[in-house]
């Protein structure tokens, strides 16, 4: 008997049809996998489940759980089944916790809102559950506030609260987005343990066709908000029979095609002038002229100085305060590391959530500094530089976020927000000079003049991350940052940005410090990898080599936990036969 039937489900939004006939079930101790790209309607049919939905939804259909009409119900009944009967752990802990309250109070509000436990108990339970899900009280009281652990951390403590009190039916969008293959294969591993104990359902929403294959039971791939195709997963995903799921397969695993950015002297590729105006010239480039045309600065073939080098960095912070008087011992958050970046190279910087990637990233581009060491960006020291002396630094290096959205100003068109940088020019240049330097970096990024004019809002998350590259290149960088780029994309936009960022390093010849947890991501689109580890170096080699045969522990043990859909499927198959 299943838990959850889904039968025949539509819902519209006002006069927008979000999903069509959507057929799914999840039966006690089971797993379903929902997956599918952005937009496909995965969040809206479990948004339907708990009735979450705006006001002007209409669903039509049937949605049963343990032989409730979840459709009919009204909000007191809904108020009494979730959190109790149905849990939720939700993609962003941080936006799902309450910031002015304490762990121990929110995994305990709702142990009294449902049980009518007094306060000491309900204490007492929420201090098992999340002592349950790694987070012990000797190391994480309860009175510890959201800001004080880490991503993992905060995710455990959702889990924590959409568990405590056994539920049926775990709903887990996106629970592991974000965080780093070790916790992310910890997380699941506690996910699957609570459906084994409890005899929970799960269903199981993320993009992540490897995870999703390592976890679940049978799987549901969404599209459009219809269902193409569902079944055991060993079967479906070995045999990929309609297309779509194929599509997502090949894109889960696709490495884009890169080739040597350094032509022959005095030869061009002929892409290198491709949608360049004629007569015009990029900003902080040395012109080449063909035909009218001009290029970007390229570094010669012979050049052999490091475009970054990291000598002896340390960044210490201080400890944890103990008393009004009193501070415990300082943080090393970066801990004596050396790095060379040559012109043209991409690089993946590799580790743990808090093993310091992020700070030795903002020391790189000089937003930090260091407590001992330096910092070389061509040659010339860029630690503890005024913003003056930073200037001609700051033209050739910039940084593209994780989050597309949330590094742009939403009340801004694209225009200026991708000319942002161009304050940073020697020559400051006209309202229409300016205008067709945008046009040209959004052409780069295969974008067009049409958008100029549009608020990011109109654009969709892979198009956003392409108008964060167009902002990155606009000044004809030597060196990008790119902090998690593609972490929060589905595989078929991820797969379109690699090919984008190989592109722009074979045409630019753009050096890349990509700092990301997808192995996959890193083994795709990188020359070497940096494992770092407490602060500290611990391996660096090509990529292939330390991705196939990594020496040290942490590497190991990245490489262990990190998903592999190949290896997913066969295991997968082994099981079920």
């Amino acid at each position: 008997m299943s838990l959850l039937e889904i039968e025949n489900l539509s819902l519209a939004i006002g006069n927008r049809p979000i999903l069509k006939d959507i057929d799914l079930t999840v039966a006690p101790g089971e797993v379903v996998g929902l997956v599918g790209e952005s937009g496909s309607g995965k969040s809206m049919t479990a948004m339907t489940v708990m009735q979450l939905l705006p006001f002007t939804a209409k669903a039509a259909g049937s949605v049963r759980f343990d032989g409730i009409n979840i459709l009919a119900a009204t909000e007191d009944q809904m108020c009494a089944l979730r959190g109790d009967d149905i849990g939720m752990v939700f993609q962003e802990p941080m936006t799902a916790l309450n910031p002015v309250k304490t762990i121990g109070e929110q995994v305990a509000e709702g142990i009294r809102w449902h049980t009518k436990a007094g306060r000491a108990e309900a204490e007492d339970r929420a201090r098992k559950i999340l002592d349950r899900v790694g987070l012990p009280e000797a190391r994480f009281p309860l009175a510890r506030y959201p800001h004080e652990l880490s991503g993992g951390q905060r995710q455990r403590v959702v889990i924590a609260i959409a568990c405590a009190l056994k539920p049926k039916l775990l709903i887990a969008d996106e629970p592991t987005t974000a965080l780093d293959v070790v916790l992310q294969a910890q997380i699941l591993d506690l996910l699957r343990d609570l459906v084994h104990e409890n005899n929970m359902g799960l269903l199981l929403i993320s993009h992540d066709l490897a995870v999703v294959t390592e976890m679940s039971d049978r799987i549901t791939i969404m599209r459009h908000g219809e269902v193409m195709e569902a079944g055991e997963t060993a079967r479906t995903l070995s045999r990929q029979v309609h297309p779509y799921t194929r599509q997502l397969a090949l894109a889960s695993m696709h490495v884009p095609k890169r080739r040597s950015f350094f032509p022959l002297e005095g030869e061009m590729s002929p892409k290198a002038t491709e949608g360049v105006a004629s007569g015009s010239k990029a900003p902080g480039t040395t012109e080449m002229s063909r035909s009218g045309h001009s290029v970007a600065f390229s570094p010669s073939r012979g050049e052999t100085t490091p475009l970054v080098s990291v000598e002896n960095v340390s960044r210490l912070y201080p400890g944890r305060r103990t008393s009004f008087f009193g501070r415990g011992a300082p943080i090393h958050a970066v801990d004596d590391v050396s790095l060379d970046i040559a012109p043209a190279q991409s690089v993946a910087l590799v580790g743990r959530s808090g093993c310091g990637k992020s700070t030795l990233a903002r020391m790189i581009l000089a937003l930090d500094n260091p407590s001992s060491g330096a910092v070389r960006f061509r040659g010339e020291t860029i630690s503890n530089r005024g913003e003056a002396e930073l200037k001609p630094a700051r033209r050739d290096m910039q940084v593209v976020f994780q989050d597309p959205y949330g590094s742009f100003d939403p009340r801004q068109k694209v225009e200026k927000l991708v000319a942002e940088p161009l304050h940073l020019l020697e020559t400051k240049p006209s309202q229409s000079e300016r205008r067709e330097m945008v046009a040209h970096a959004l052409h780069e990024v295969g974008l067009g003049p049409a958008d100029l004019d549009k608020y990011p809002h109109e654009f969709s998350g892979g198009q956003r991350q392409r108008l964060s590259i167009a902002r990155a290149i606009i000044t004809r960088p030597r060196l990008i940052v790119a902090d998690e780029p593609v972490s929060a994309l589905d595989v078929s936009i991820r797969a379109q940005i690699l090919d984008l960022f190989a592109d722009l390093n074979g045409r630019l010849g753009i050096a890349y410090l990509f700092i990301t947890h997808d192995l996959t991501v890193a083994r795709a689109i990188t020359d070497e990898v940096l494992v770092m580890h407490e602060g500290r170096i611990v391996e660096r080699g090509v990529t292939n080599e330390i991705l196939d045969r990594p020496q040290s522990e942490a590497a190991q043990a990245l490489v262990a936990a990190a998903p592999d859909l190949h290896r997913a499927i066969a295991r997968k198959i082994q099981e079920q036969g």
